[in-house]
């Protein structure tokens, strides 16, 4: 026999009987039930075993399906990396402009503006109109390519990298559904993936952070692809463990991260410890993306080699500047 249970204004009743339930049902609806079988309490009125007895109860409905299209992919090369992604029929993939290395000819392009997410979802223009603020105040363009399969069997697009380094994947859905990144640090991503902004709340990180205040924040439940300079390593901070890290080195984080910055070490070590006035630090629980080589940092070493800048194209030669006089430079 089921065994029913009532709450009025917080005061239970029960056990009861279907029979007693259904009378205190009709007598008073503004309540909440309970039987096995039952994750949580419900209202009475959505209930039909008590408000229409008799009626067949109704399965519930089926999940949701994913918004963002599943994909495959496979990354080739090892220092300067691209991502071929493997669609199916109907499968899109979004990507920052001028990403794209190959396509198969099936796979059709498609300029958007914004991040691409409102176009799944059937979104409004003002929809679409702060997708594209959004990749402004980052930085990005403002419209976005898509790539989709329209014929039959399996395509394929590829990505890629921008200079050398490595790509991370990283399913969405493994982070709660969000995570945050350097601005640049974005190559593609499944169809309905949202490309937002992170805004920093504490003015020291965001003036001394390395990223500004502005950083990017990619939800939804698809696959994204980011791209980091030289070696990328991931680790898992527990509760309470701190990492000290170059500002420029931090590529993504979990938003369960707490990132700030700290002084690193004393006047002397600050000016002449080369590492900068800060290091970023970053406190979990959660997952960190670092990079060994930024490319702030590699940017900056070729412009110190310009010869414009004081370089030597012959830094080998021991006869330094006379050398590059002799050689016609």
């Amino acid at each position: 026999m089921t065994q029913w249970f009532l709450s009025y204004d917080g005061q239970q009743i029960g056990p009861l009987d279907t029979a007693q339930a259904i009378a205190r049902a009709r007598q008073n609806p503004a309540g909440y039930a309970w039987r096995e079988g039952f994750a949580e309490w419900m209202p009475i009125e959505r209930v039909a075993e008590l408000t229409s007895p008799g009626a067949v109860p109704q399965a519930p409905p089926p999940p949701r399906g994913q918004a963002c299209d599943e994909i495959d992919f496979k990354i080739m090369g090892t220092e300067m990396q691209f991502v071929e992604i493997e669609l199916d029929p109907g499968e899109s993939v979004v990507s920052e402009a001028g990403a794209m290395m190959y396509k198969d000819c099936s796979v059709t392009m498609e300029t958007l503006f914004g991040d691409g997410s409102a176009a799944l979802e059937g979104g409004s223009f003002m929809d679409k109109l702060l997708g594209a603020g959004k990749r402004l105040l980052t930085g990005e363009s403002l419209f976005i390519t898509v790539f989709t399969h329209t014929g039959e069997g399996k395509a394929h697009a590829a990505f890629g990298a921008p200079y050398p380094g490595n790509i991370i994947p990283v399913p969405l859905p493994s982070v709660g559904g969000t995570l945050i990144c350097q601005k640049d640090s974005f190559l593609c991503a499944a169809k309905g993936v949202s490309i937002g902004i992170y805004l920093q709340r504490k003015i020291l990180t965001g003036l001394f952070g390395g990223e500004g205040f502005i950083m990017q924040k990619l939800e939804g439940d698809g696959l994204v692809f980011m791209h980091a300079g030289g070696t990328v390593v991931e680790r898992t901070l527990q509760a309470g463990e701190t990492l000290h890290v170059d500002t420029g080195c931090v590529v993504a984080f979990e938003p369960s991260v707490d990132f700030d910055i700290r002084q690193a070490g004393g006047i002397k070590t600050s000016l002449f410890g080369g590492e900068g006035l800060f290091l970023a630090e970053l406190k979990g629980p959660g997952r960190i993306w670092l990079q060994s080589l930024p490319f702030s940092r590699l940017a900056g070493r070729m412009l110190q080699a310009a010869p414009q800048k004081g370089g030597s194209v012959g830094e080998g030669s021991i006869l330094g500047s006379l050398g590059d006089l002799l050689d016609g430079d």
